[in-house]
């Protein structure tokens, strides 16, 4: 992780995923597979994610609702979202904010990185661009 977004942690407590980011590991990871069977995927890997609370889960409107908490007691409410672009093509999103006020030190940054790394390895072969 970069000094630069150490700083920008300083100020901020939430950070999200997006086709527009800036940021290549921020962007949106699309998968081909429908919605559905992307929806089994991804819920069954968040599940088995050591540190983190799966909260609700919401099929029919594709969301997942964890919890983590940090090394120094703060908590990290994230939402992963499994959209459905075409029929055989979906897109997963998230967003992770801090419970609590000033930044993270990029905390959020992290926990959306590792959760994309958990799926990247389970849905690699489905991935696309």
């Amino acid at each position: 992780m970069s000094l630069k977004r150490t700083l920008v942690g300083l100020f901020r407590s939430h950070d999200g995923t997006s086709d527009r980011a800036k940021d290549p590991t921020l962007k949106t990871r699309y998968y081909t597979l429908s919605r559905d069977k992307a929806w089994e995927e991804v819920s069954s890997t968040l599940k088995k994610v050591p540190g983190f609370k799966v909260l609700h889960e919401v099929q029919s409107v594709g969301e997942i609702t964890l919890e983590k908490r940090t090394a120094f007691g703060r908590t990290l409410d994230i939402t992963v979202s499994v959209l459905n672009t075409s029929p055989v093509r979906c897109g997963v999103d998230m967003y992770s904010a801090s419970r609590g006020s000033l930044g993270d030190l990029g905390a959020n940054y992290r926990v959306i990185q590792r959760l994309y790394q958990s799926l990247d390895k389970k849905l690699g072969k489905y991935k696309t661009e």
